[in-house]
């Protein structure tokens, strides 16, 4: 039900842009946001956008990461900034709302030099 695209390996201080497409009666109807595991860590969340455009993120991401949706394409977006070794991790598109409650793959972003 969840596409999740865009990761790969980057230098510190680069960037990525992680995609989420999904079908329309979800993502219409269901906050979207981004989680990520670290090895050896629990999956924490990174950001998090509702219908209306409001948004949260997580304390180590504010301010480095824009998380964004584009109603047309039923897709969000993660937009990383200044990426840092410590944001290496599995990153994972989440939906939850009246819609269900659904998980995208994963997609792995490595920050190393």
């Amino acid at each position: 039900q969840l596409q999740a695209s865009g990761g790969g390996l980057v230098q510190p201080g680069g960037s990525l842009r992680l995609s989420c497409a999904t079908s329309g009666s979800i993502f219409s109807r269901n906050a979207m946001s981004w989680y990520r595991q670290a090895p050896g860590k629990q999956r924490e969340l990174v950001a998090v956008i509702v219908g209306g455009g409001g948004t949260n993120y997580g304390a180590s991401v504010k301010g480095r990461f824009t998380i964004s949706r584009d109603n047309a394409k039923n897709t969000v977006y993660l937009h990383m900034n200044n990426l840092q070794p410590e944001d290496t991790a599995v990153y994972y598109c989440n939906s939850v709302g009246p819609a269900g409650n659904y998980w995208g793959q994963g997609t792995e972003v490595t920050v190393s030099s």
